[in-house]
């Protein structure tokens, strides 16, 4: 049986989306996953099916959501393709939106929107931990931004989700105590500084007893806890997980432990960078 790979959103997310993105009337907006069509449905209310184009990966999704939009009295432009790749033909966009998640902010995006636009799209990874970006397009291929209070995830765009792998085989490795809580990389915030930390690697577990496996490098670490009390970690590979998780953790405890608004984020040609309360601050690169 295959997995998911598409899914309906709650109908309340999307609204409070299409309001975050602060979208005007008369503006031209991209979405990218039409999915069922009733985001795009508002989109289109809201500013007319002229000015709406929806991409959406697979075909036989967007046929349906076609026929639900056409049924519902809306017309907008209709696209079957990446996503990831924009609309290498419409032109310039003063909005995108995103209603599945990636890994990074797709370099076509930062073309395909004028300076000054604005980007709202979930970044999310192999650890499946998520934060809502809002940029702000500042030139062709670099924009900045904050991400939203609340709590978003979407399922990750295709072409950024996890290759396939074997069933997890836990082998020995050198062990030693732990100086963080594994538990915290369980909650929504700390799960997202591990997964900045460690982008290649998969997270498993619950509570102290956590598993971080990156596929690409044979990779891992599993946590357990102390005999005499406290937290141990097992790691092997030649990425040493989770000392960046735990170093990742430890700074972001020291500031505070701000939930992702807290957060910030600076794209450009070269990198793509997430950080910690001042563009100076603590900050990981997303994988590109």
């Amino acid at each position: 049986m295959s997995a998911a790979s598409s899914s309906s959103t709650l109908p309340s997310l999307v609204l409070r989306m299409w309001r975050q993105l602060e979208v005007e009337a008369g503006q031209r907006v991209l979405e990218v996953g039409t999915g069922t069509g009733y985001s795009t449905a508002l989109g289109a209310h809201r500013l007319g099916g002229d000015r709406l184009t929806s991409i959406e990966y697979d075909s036989a999704v967007g046929r349906a959501a076609a026929s639900a939009l056409a049924a519902a009295g809306y017309a907008p432009r209709l696209v079957i393709g990446d996503g990831m790749r924009g609309d290498p033909e419409g032109g310039a966009y003063d909005r995108l939106i995103a209603t599945c998640s990636v890994r990074y902010v797709p370099m076509a995006w930062l073309h395909q929107v004028k300076p000054g636009g604005k980007i709202l799209v979930t970044l999310s990874g192999w650890s499946y931990a998520s934060g809502l970006a809002h940029l702000t397009v500042t030139g062709p291929g670099t924009a900045t931004g904050r991400f939203l209070p609340g709590y978003t995830s979407f399922m990750i765009a295709r072409p950024h989700d996890r290759p396939p792998r074997p069933t997890p085989a836990l082998l020995p490795g050198g062990e030693r105590p732990s100086r963080i809580n594994p538990a915290v990389i369980g909650t929504w915030t700390g799960g997202w500084v591990a997964q900045l930390a460690a982008p290649a690697a998969e997270r498993m577990g619950a509570g102290p007893e956590q598993i971080l496996w990156d596929i690409s490098t044979g990779s891992q670490a599993r946590t357990a806890p102390g005999p005499d009390g406290g937290w141990t970690v097992v790691q092997r590979g030649p990425v040493r997980l989770w000392d960046r998780v735990e170093t990742a953790i430890r700074l972001w405890q020291a500031a505070g432990e701000p939930h992702q608004e807290g957060f910030g984020i600076t794209v450009s040609a070269v990198r793509q960078r997430v950080w910690i309360v001042g563009e100076e601050g603590p900050g990981w690169d997303l994988p590109a």
